[in-house]
């Protein structure tokens, strides 16, 4: 179910070419379609830490991924609410003087508000590996924050993706629906649901196949 070691090899070392995961949010923003944030919901009900690493709590974790989604995705200014799930499933953080990368696995699910229904059936398993990485000098804070900064926009590069590809984002509300920007669901009522729809399913007792691999790679 989860891509093969080679592949996912071949995916960090695009992923890693850019260090600055947060460069193009100095630009003007690019609408995507009629997406708008409603609610970014983070969860880490079974996070596991990986091969030597400095800790993390799941608190800790559930605020810095969700600061670097509202960061991210509170831009877009579109006329559809749309909710994102995420799931922090596991992590590396190695120590300066160790080797080793940092790496990040999280599920992503996102739900359309209009409709409280999933646009994506199986939630989406992204992983997040710091190929280009000086730890030296760096905190554990700065590193979790690298981490998530990254994951959002693999996600964004995802659901872009999605919209070319599979028309995510274009459909306009049916005559006499409800205007969503209007009358969003409330906190935690849809984005609960997600969040807790990408814990499971794709969450296993062991972290997702290839995560502990490449980051073990130093």
């Amino acid at each position: 179910m989860f891509r093969s070691f080679a592949a996912l090899l071949a995916a960090v070392c695009v992923a890693g070419c850019s260090s600055n995961a947060t460069k193009d949010l100095e630009l003007p923003v690019e609408a995507m379609g009629h997406f708008r944030l409603g609610h970014a919901e983070v969860v880490a009900p079974s996070l596991q830490k990986l091969l030597v690493s400095r800790d993390a709590t799941e608190e800790e974790w559930v605020e810095t991924v969700d600061l670097a989604f509202e960061k991210r995705f509170r831009r877009f200014e579109g006329d559809q609410f749309y909710h994102i799930g995420v799931s922090v499933e596991a992590y590396s953080l190695p120590p300066p003087v160790m080797l080793g990368k940092s790496a990040l696995a999280a599920h992503v699910t996102l739900w359309r508000d209009s409709t409280q229904s999933k646009m994506n059936e199986e939630p989406k398993l992204f992983h997040v590996i710091q190929v280009f990485e000086t730890r030296l000098g760096l905190s554990r804070e700065e590193q979790m924050q690298h981490l998530a900064e990254r994951l959002a926009n693999d996600v964004e590069v995802w659901l872009r993706e999605q919209m070319e590809t599979q028309d995510w984002f274009a459909i306009e509300l049916e005559e006499g629906a409800e205007d969503v920007i209007q009358a969003p669901v409330e906190d935690g009522q849809v984005a609960d649901s997600s969040a807790s729809d990408a814990a499971q399913g794709e969450t296993a007792d062991k972290a997702p196949e290839g995560t502990e691999e490449a980051a073990a790679q130093g």
